[in-house]
């Protein structure tokens, strides 16, 4: 970094010090002045520096958004960034990923940064996720970004949502984040009215959903009522793995193995799990091989899909 001192590069630090403030957050122009108020200017003069020095920066395609009483925002930079092969070769993964997930504007964010060739593919690397929207549509990005919003100011917020039948419904919100599941993405939130089939005690896994981000259809604004919950509920769960399955070493962290490790021919799970939807997702991939063991309520509910999908074949 230069020195504040160094008058031959006075100038130019300034404007590296002025972006990188406004690469941290969008500020106002007061809130400039207190930051780099301390190089002996007059608060005129400052004031007029930073005017000065962000006409500059956009004149050099500096992208920073201002209005009447809004702060500073810098919308794009246009410094080059150097990349080593292996640093090329991993951000060019990225960006292929996040194409593939349904995530184009942060893909192309990616390109513009490392200066890739939008049609360039990652050799010998295939992915197979389909998802259902492209999350960098305008509306969808929308609702993600009110989404990302609400998870800061942790409050409670009604989501209006449309299910799978085309019917729409309203969900009153509490604890809440985003989370990526299969390749879909999904508003995972703790919904503290619902009702629980299973469970007495509340809080509890039932009470947990998955709500596919792109049937929402609108985000209400926080509520007064803070998040009543810091953590997700979760469920206790026990269950059997055996046959080609049977040396399976788990590497989730709320996984645990407690039969003897030598036993080969099974390999008993203790986990704790806060999406019953996901984990039911699981045990029917694994077939034949997995056995839920505890609780009684989750087993059968296996036991009833797949003696449905048995009957698909009867």
């Amino acid at each position: 970094m230069y020195s504040k001192n160094d008058v031959n590069s006075h100038s130019l630090g300034f404007a590296l010090e002025l972006l990188q403030l406004l690469a941290k957050k969008p500020l106002k122009k007061a809130e400039l002045t207190i930051a780099l108020g301390d190089r002996g200017f007059e608060s005129g003069d400052l004031s007029q520096k930073i005017t000065r020095t962000i006409s500059k920066l956009r004149n050099y395609g500096f992208k920073i958004k201002s209005a009447p009483n809004r702060p500073y925002e810098l919308v794009e930079s246009i410094f080059p960034v150097i990349l080593a092969q292996e640093q090329r070769q991993a951000l060019e993964m990225a960006a292929n990923l996040l194409d593939e997930l349904g995530f184009s504007a942060p893909a192309s964010q990616i390109h513009r940064i490392g200066n890739f060739r939008p049609s360039s593919q990652i050799q010998n690397l295939r992915v197979d996720f389909h998802p259902p929207a492209d999350y960098s549509e305008e509306n969808l990005n929308h609702i993600v970004q009110e989404l990302q919003q609400r998870f800061q100011q942790k409050r409670r917020f009604v989501i209006w949502y449309r299910s799978n039948q085309g019917k729409e419904s309203h969900w009153d919100i509490d604890k809440s984040e985003l989370r990526l599941h299969n390749g879909v993405l999904y508003l995972f939130a703790f919904v503290p009215d619902s009702r629980s089939y299973h469970l007495q005690t509340q809080p509890n896994i039932e009470q947990n959903f998955t709500l596919r981000v792109d049937r929402i259809i609108r985000v209400g604004p926080a509520s007064s009522t803070p998040w009543t919950y810091s953590k997700f509920p979760t469920l206790h769960i026990t269950y059997r793995l055996t046959g080609a399955l049977a040396k399976y070493r788990p590497r989730r962290n709320h996984e645990t193995v407690i039969s003897p490790e030598e036993n080969p021919e099974y390999v008993e799970i203790s986990t704790e799990e806060d999406c019953l939807f996901w984990f039911r997702q699981r045990m029917l991939l694994y077939g034949y091989s997995a056995k839920v063991l505890k609780p009684d309520w989750v087993a059968q509910e296996i036991k009833d899909t797949l003696k449905k999908a048995y009957e698909n074949y009867i």
